[in-house]
């Protein structure tokens, strides 16, 4: 009966949906010492490696690995098992607690096996990582080379956004994002008294976000979503692909009957 109750996958889409209420609900701090619900989400722990063991069992350990969302289901249900040692053994390292009680939040990720068409969704990323890897190349080196410029210019003007080469490449990657862009100029316009350099600096600044920010940025965009709603359109050429192939063989048709 528990074999039957295992396998059947919306049983289990449930107890991934519970556990991960269960998990959300621990990281409130007047919850996060209730036994009962640090008990719940060690039966689901308990729960999904008897899951393991059966379809293990059921399939064979050849058969089971052979299929990709049940080694990714096992390396998930593998990796949260430290979290159990928390509450069964003394941890003296306070960081090595919070390392072991993050084992527990990738549980969560089982929800991604249960997305409808999420093979159609991943085959698209993947397919999108690709043809972007270009361009994300571009804005890295584009990034490089105006963070090192931008040191140069203005680092001693504003050094909490150039002041080295590591805050220099975050303070152009906001600027690329177009996120608070104009606070970092202004900064440096009130540390320079020539309304000369003041424009020079400003027209700097908005080539940066035209370049990368509007112009980067959006091709960067435009091909990735290209390549994940490559498929969508997929159909509809193969119908029209259909629909030229019928309109041939009734013109061949016409034309050997003379017609």
């Amino acid at each position: 009966m528990i074999r039957k109750f295992i396998l059947k996958e919306r049983n289990i889409l449930w107890a991934i949906f519970i556990n991960s209420f269960v998990i959300f609900m621990l990281y409130f701090p007047q919850y996060s010492k209730n036994w009962w619900l640090i008990g719940f989400d060690h039966l689901f722990i308990l729960f999904f490696l008897l899951e393991v063991t059966i379809k293990w069992k059921e399939h064979g350990r050849k058969a089971y690995f052979d299929k990709a969302w049940n080694v990714f289901d096992f390396v998930l249900v593998m990796g949260s098992l430290p979290s159990l040692l928390v509450d069964f053994l003394p941890v003296p390292d306070t960081s090595l607690l919070m390392v072991l009680r993050i084992f527990r939040l990738i549980r969560v990720l089982r929800f991604v096996r249960f997305v409808p068409n999420i093979g159609k969704v991943l085959k698209g990323l993947g397919r999108a990582l690709r043809a972007s890897v270009f361009v994300f190349i571009a804005l890295l080196i584009l990034n490089f080379l105006l963070a090192l410029l931008s040191c140069h210019l203005f680092g001693h003007l504003a050094p909490d956004y150039f002041g080295d080469p590591l805050i220099s490449a975050y303070s152009i990657f906001q600027m690329f994002t177009l996120e608070g862009w104009n606070e970092i100029p202004i900064a440096i316009a009130q540390s320079m008294n020539s309304p000369f350099l003041v424009g020079m600096m400003r027209l700097y600044f908005v080539v940066t976000v035209l370049s990368g920010g509007i112009f980067g940025m959006s091709l960067a965009n435009a091909v990735f979503v290209d390549e994940m709603t490559m498929d969508n359109n997929l159909e509809l050429e193969q119908k029209i692909d259909n629909l030229q192939e019928q309109v041939r063989e009734l013109t061949d048709l016409l034309r050997n009957k003379g017609i």
